[in-house]
């Protein structure tokens, strides 16, 4: 039996987005329709989201923040008008307006049955990995964060699932993974992991991604970067941004970014097709021209880098999946 997962990184529905969103959730407005066509390929789709969904709260200090993301309750109207079967929230934006937006999230989600990992009103919560009946597939996913500290859920406060993974994977962690592994028929963690702005995964994430997958991971899906990195089975070190208003880096090009397909059954991940994306303000189409050649060189030179074989294969991006992990 095999499952396609359609797999992308950070989405920001607050600030440029959330202005639209109080006009409209009409999904058009916001991912294209050949975008949306590769979403429908999947038996479920996946992504970080990187704001709190919330009309309520006021912004979490903290020395040198400068970014507080918050999207309006429609938001979780177009996750659903797109297929989101799962978000994960362990990350450093999940706080930003505080305690009461962070709960108000997780409801928001739940009214339109989307699962979240990795934040809650208690550290158990945090913690506890969303489990995913897909096409016969029990699918754990376990969301962790390694920035910010202050962000941490406690036993009795709500907060993120948080991990210093720049001085090891904690042993919570990895006993999680295995445990679940033993309890489902793949488990992914998808970390959110290193600085911004990144064009490689810095050593220690490839440490702890050797770690993850020797406890069981199946599959690891990271971001943070806001830059697509290469892969290496079974690690997918950083997805990049799927919606956004952000910035762009005229160097990194973070404006330019993949949707991932990843296609596993009861052995772990099988095969993966990575769509070229181009983000504007607000609204992601598919990547055209230069710009898809440019994206494709990149990849298939960062998948090179860690010793994996990438290829065009008619407009996707191809890597084989089914190989030692270690990355």
């Amino acid at each position: 039996m095999t499952v396609t997962l359609a797999l992308a990184g950070d989405t920001m529905l607050g600030r440029g987005v959330a202005d639209l969103l109080a006009k409209s959730t009409d999904p058009d407005t916001y991912i294209s329709y050949g975008v949306r066509e590769y979403l429908d390929e999947a038996d479920a789709v996946l992504l970080n989201l990187e704001c709190c969904v919330s009309d309520r709260g006021s912004l979490w200090f903290a020395p040198g923040k400068v970014f507080h993301f918050r999207a309006p309750p429609q938001a979780v109207d177009l996750l659903a008008e797109l297929g989101v079967s799962c978000v994960t929230l362990a990350n450093n934006h999940a706080l930003d307006y505080g305690y009461d937006a962070l709960l108000d999230t997780r409801t928001h989600l739940e009214r339109l049955e989307i699962r979240a990992a990795g934040a809650g009103a208690t550290l158990a919560e945090a913690r506890e990995p969303v489990v995913l009946t897909v096409g016969g597939l029990r699918i754990a996913v376990i969301s962790v964060t390694d920035h910010p500290e202050d962000y941490a859920a406690t036993p009795d406060e709500p907060g993120v699932a948080y991990a210093d993974l720049t001085t090891g994977v904690p042993g919570w962690l990895t006993d999680m993974v295995a445990r679940m592994r033993t309890e489902t028929d793949a488990v992914l963690v998808s970390p959110h992991w290193g600085p911004n702005m990144t064009a490689a995964p810095q050593p220690y994430i490839r440490v702890a991604a050797t770690i993850l997958a020797d406890a069981g991971a199946t599959l690891i899906a990271g971001h943070s970067a806001h830059v697509a990195h290469g892969v290496a089975p079974p690690v997918l070190y950083d997805m990049g941004d799927f919606l956004d208003d952000y910035a762009v880096d005229t160097v990194l090009r973070n404006d330019l970014s993949l949707l991932f397909l990843v296609t596993i059954d009861e052995l772990g991940p099988l095969r993966l097709r990575a769509v070229p994306l181009k983000l504007g303000y607000c609204r992601t189409v598919l990547a055209e021209g230069e710009d898809r050649a440019w994206l494709g060189r990149r990849f298939i030179s960062a998948c090179q880098a860690l010793g994996t074989p990438a290829a065009w294969e008619d407009d996707l991006l191809v890597v084989d999946l089914r190989g030692k992990h270690g990355g």
